[in-house]
């Protein structure tokens, strides 16, 4: 059954409007990726599919951006094939990049191998800057969950009292906010479930990872 009516999306839209931290969208194309098409070998996931059925890329805070698919560009595919060439054999474990942070090696990717009974696909934040080989960082346990966290963190990072002089460092996302990862209940399941384990980067990582599990027990 596929969600076409992303409510994360819309409350990014929203938050993005409201904090007048800037917001870029771009018209879709005449023939917008469908769910299930294979883009770098593995099926588009539903939510982006909706996401792209509305927008051909988009650019939200001036921070984070999700790659273009219209009838000028498909870096969605181009950026499969770039990531299947220098990095895949180095993480381990299939994905497929979507966005990322403007200006910096930081990206967004899905995780084909942990798709739900509905098709959704949990999200993670990639860093290329390690030595060693990429790190992964679980974000949402799909697309729409992702834009709804990082819709939070907009609003906490105006709210912040260093906002005004320090921008987006006063706040360092996802790494300063575990609380808002934590409402995500399926992701969570597959935090404690093990599944980010080996990907994550080193001893950060995991102090990390616990506090997003420690913040979820207390909603509890």
């Amino acid at each position: 059954m596929e969600d076409t009516t992303l409510p994360g999306l819309r409350r990014l839209l929203a938050a993005c409007e409201r904090t007048g931290l800037g917001l870029r969208t771009n018209p879709p194309g005449r023939a917008p990726p469908a769910t299930g098409r294979l883009v770098g070998g593995f099926p588009l996931d539903p939510e982006l599919a909706a996401f792209y059925s509305r927008c051909g890329g988009a650019s939200f805070a001036s921070d984070i951006y999700l790659l273009r698919v219209n009838d000028e560009e498909e870096q969605l595919e181009e950026k499969a094939q770039w990531w299947r060439e220098e990095w895949q054999d180095r993480v381990g474990v299939p994905l497929l990049i979507f966005g990322g942070v403007a200006s910096l090696a930081y990206y967004f990717a899905t995780v084909p191998g942990l798709t739900d009974a509905h098709g959704r696909q949990p999200v993670v934040q990639v860093d290329t800057y390690r030595l060693d080989g990429p790190s992964l960082l679980p974000l949402a346990s799909s697309v729409d969950r992702f834009f709804d966290t990082y819709s939070r963190y907009l609003e906490e990072l105006v709210a912040h009292e260093d906002f005004k002089d320090q921008g987006a460092a006063a706040l360092n996302f996802p790494w300063k906010v575990p609380h808002l990862l934590a409402r995500d209940a399926r992701l969570v399941q597959l935090i404690r479930e093990g599944h980010f384990d080996p990907f994550l980067p080193g001893l950060e990582g995991r102090a990390w990872v616990a506090q997003v599990l420690a913040a979820h027990d207390l909603l509890a």
